[in-house]
């Protein structure tokens, strides 16, 4: 892998992640941009014991533009994108209009092929190789950066789950606190290994595949399950055989594997609810350990795979319950949502 920094007009930063050494990147952008005005102001809720950002910059971000106007695609002559580069295999940048800035965090984007029509799906595995190397290697950086306390690597796809652009991409936050789900999480753990002598992840992952309804897919470094109290209607969380705490200490083998197994994950998904139904939206998220905090060993990195369908016509939505109360309700029993995620496996 050959990495490539590089300032766009505005003075953020650009990263090219190439897949061959002899890629040189010196395209320049060419756009008469301004400084980037960022208004971030995270405040806390002491009733929730939670921070919120505050980024009204954000009501202006870019909303479904054509594909034409793609800002994610390679620039070309006559349309100028943040992509100075006419091709590309993975880049990263800092985001136009991010929910953290400066003394608060940082946000990237992660464009994963230039194909405007492609999804994370269509790569081959060395391209999602690369991809696992991106998201690596920022995550090495980022947690470098003062004040930050997790970094977490995600991707929504489908208008549904609330994307404004079309192109194959996912995002980086680095986060200057640490969020309220591992917060319980990690609260969570330490009593369990308070009261049993034991790891929680370890116990729940045991459990599943003692049960064994809800596995999806067994590999040799990789397991995934649909959880037993699953929150949404195809849920599929995978582990690490070997539990380590974020992608940095992911093992050589796992990574090899881990792009076989992850695609097929995608390409199931894909076939949830028949192959003339449209692309199923969903939400990938990584879940890394915080830096800097005591038991960071007892955590387990994990990848969450969801979907807010859960017909080929009917979406979850969050309703008062779980809106209102965090007391999620889900219509689709997890053994059932297992069940359909192995018929549809590769042949």
């Amino acid at each position: 892998m050959k990495k490539t920094s590089t300032r766009l007009a505005d003075g953020r930063e650009l990263i090219y992640y190439d897949a061959r050494e002899d890629v040189v990147r010196d395209a320049l952008d060419q756009r008469p941009l301004d400084p980037v005005a960022v208004r971030v102001e995270t405040r806390f809720d002491p009733l929730r014991e939670a921070w919120v950002s505050i980024t009204t910059h954000r009501q202006g971000r870019t909303h479904h533009p054509p594909a034409q106007q793609c800002p994610l695609c390679p620039s070309r002559e006559g349309r100028l994108s943040e992509i100075p580069a006419s091709g590309y295999d993975v880049v990263v940048f800092e985001n136009r209009f991010p929910s953290f800035a400066g003394d608060t965090g940082r946000c990237e984007v992660v464009c994963f092929t230039a194909d405007h029509n492609a999804s994370f799906a269509d790569l081959s595995e060395e391209q999602a190789a690369l991809v696992l190397a991106a998201w690596t290697d920022r995550t090495a950086e980022l947690s470098t950066f003062p004040g930050v306390q997790q970094v977490f690597c995600f991707e929504n796809r489908g208008a549904e789950t609330g994307v404004t652009l079309a192109h194959p991409h996912g995002q980086i936050y680095a986060y200057p606190f640490i969020t309220p789900r591992t917060t319980r999480i990690l609260r969570s753990a330490a009593a369990h290994r308070k009261r049993t002598g034991s790891n929680l992840f370890d116990t729940v992952i045991a459990a599943e595949r003692t049960d064994g309804r809800r596995i999806v897919l067994d590999a040799e470094h990789w397991t995934a399950f649909v959880p037993y109290a699953a929150h949404w209607p195809y849920e599929v969380h995978l582990y690490p055989k070997h539990r380590v705490p974020d992608l940095l200490a992911l093992s050589e083998d796992a990574r090899g594997e881990f792009t076989r197994v992850y695609l097929e994950l995608l390409r199931r998904f894909d076939r949830i609810f028949g192959l003339d139904a449209p692309p199923t939206p969903y939400i990938a998220a990584w879940h890394q350990a915080p830096f800097g905090i005591a038991g960071r060993a007892e955590f387990a990195l994990r990848l969450e795979l969801f979907t807010i369908r859960r017909t080929p016509e009917k979406l979850k939505f969050l309703a008062g319950s779980e809106s209102g109360m965090d007391a999620f309700v889900n219509d689709v029993l997890p053994e059932a949502a297992a069940g359909r995620l192995r018929e549809v496996a590769s042949q």
